[in-house]
């Protein structure tokens, strides 16, 4: 077919599945769910927008949990779409359902277009479910995308299937300034970001900042700042407790900065990010991450743990972390020295996010029109 694309994704209101359309809209959204570009020109893929979830008072732009979802929806509505995209939101669907779904698609000869995150989930320790999730998913695609050479060789390996890899795009919008002005004593420090977010379950900071106090005496400028939300401050398991406790320890020690406070908007994250030389990734597990795409997008190094593929999404510098969640302690703090003597104050230079962006949504539209049989044309990835 060489017409307009109408895929039912899952979810359309999510930052990365927005960036993948070919232009952004002035308010930094793609245009998901209208086929209509910046500057009125007609987009070769429209993506429907998210049905409105059946949960009460849902909040505006709430897509979870995903109604299309659901083998029903698909028996409803399946003239309304040429296929499916699957990125996220099936946490908590039970794997044969899921296989339903997929059946009901087939029936109605709708092609399954899935793209693989996350090997293993960064919100849960037990991963058995979410292994049932892609053994359902995986073979019923009828193509596979993931982010990374590394995540394809893996899925390749445990299902047989080839995948298209496509890099992430970009998550600040593209008109934001990628190096925002540092004060004159900004600029005589170099500060160093841990972010604990809520203590999920793939994020483990102590032993990492375990490791940056060990450096800190060879880092005579170096500042870490520690974020956490404030849920954390109230949890009694006992890793929330040691990770207070040690931050207790450094509390008016002006090396160390502790700030806790709610989960940031947007544009707080944008101006934290920004203001960090360095950003630690504290991740114990994982596979891809959105957040070191946004210090990409603002030129903030990132140091990134030998864990799942984040090192492969840009070439980061990397720490190893043991299976029990130890630190290489020597090694952190050699690259620590090394980033340290090299970055400060220069800040990596951004990407062109902008022909990346292009480059994704025509290997999108291409591998579309190749699951609808239609003819295709080889498409290039910007590099990062």
């Amino acid at each position: 077919m060489a017409g307009q694309i109408r895929v039912a994704s899952i979810p359309s209101n999510h930052p990365y599945v927005r960036n993948l359309a070919a232009q952004e809209t002035s308010d930094g959204r793609g245009p998901a769910a209208t086929g209509v570009a910046a500057g009125g020109t007609v987009d070769a893929v429209v993506r429907l927008a998210d049905p409105r979830p059946d949960v009460p008072h849902p909040q505006p732009g709430q897509w979870w949990p995903p109604v299309m979802l659901d083998a029903r929806w698909v028996r409803d509505h399946h003239a309304e779409f040429d296929l499916a995209h699957l990125h996220f939101g099936f946490d908590a669907a039970d794997p044969a359902e899921l296989c339903s779904w997929a059946d009901e698609l087939a029936r109605h000869d709708l092609p399954l277009v899935l793209t693989v995150h996350d090997l293993v989930n960064p919100h849960f320790v037990d991963q058995r479910r979410h292994s049932e999730h892609l053994d359902a998913l995986v073979p019923a695609a009828t193509e596979v995308i993931t982010l990374t050479p590394g995540a394809a060789a893996a899925i390749r390996a445990r299902w047989g299937r080839t995948c298209e890899v496509i890099p992430h795009p970009h998550v600040v919008p593209l008109d934001h300034a990628a190096a925002p002005a540092r004060s004159t004593q900004d600029a005589r420090r170099f500060v160093i970001g841990v972010n604990a977010k809520n203590l999920r379950a793939n994020v483990d900071p102590l032993p990492v900042l375990l490791a940056l106090d060990a450096a800190m005496r060879d880092l005579p400028r170096a500042i870490v700042r520690v974020d956490l939300q404030p849920e954390v401050m109230s949890r009694d398991d006992a890793r929330a407790i040691a990770f207070r406790e040690w931050l207790r320890t450094k509390r008016g020690d002006p090396r160390w900065l502790i700030s806790v406070h709610p989960m940031f908007t947007d544009a707080e994250l944008w101006a934290y990010l920004g203001s960090l030389d360095l950003c630690v990734l504290p991740y114990r597990f994982g596979t891809h991450s959105g957040w070191l795409e946004a210090c990409v997008d603002l030129g903030t190094a990132a140091l990134v743990p030998q864990t799942g593929y984040y090192s492969e999404q840009h070439g980061h510098p990397s720490y190893r972390r043991g299976p029990d969640g130890s630190i290489d302690q020597p090694g952190l703090a050699d690259t620590l020295r090394r980033l340290y003597a090299n970055l400060a104050p220069a800040r990596p230079a951004r990407p062109d996010r902008t022909g990346q962006r292009r480059d994704i949504a025509a290997a999108h539209e291409r591998l579309y029109r190749r699951a609808l049989g239609g003819p295709t044309h080889p498409v290039r990835i910007a590099g990062p």
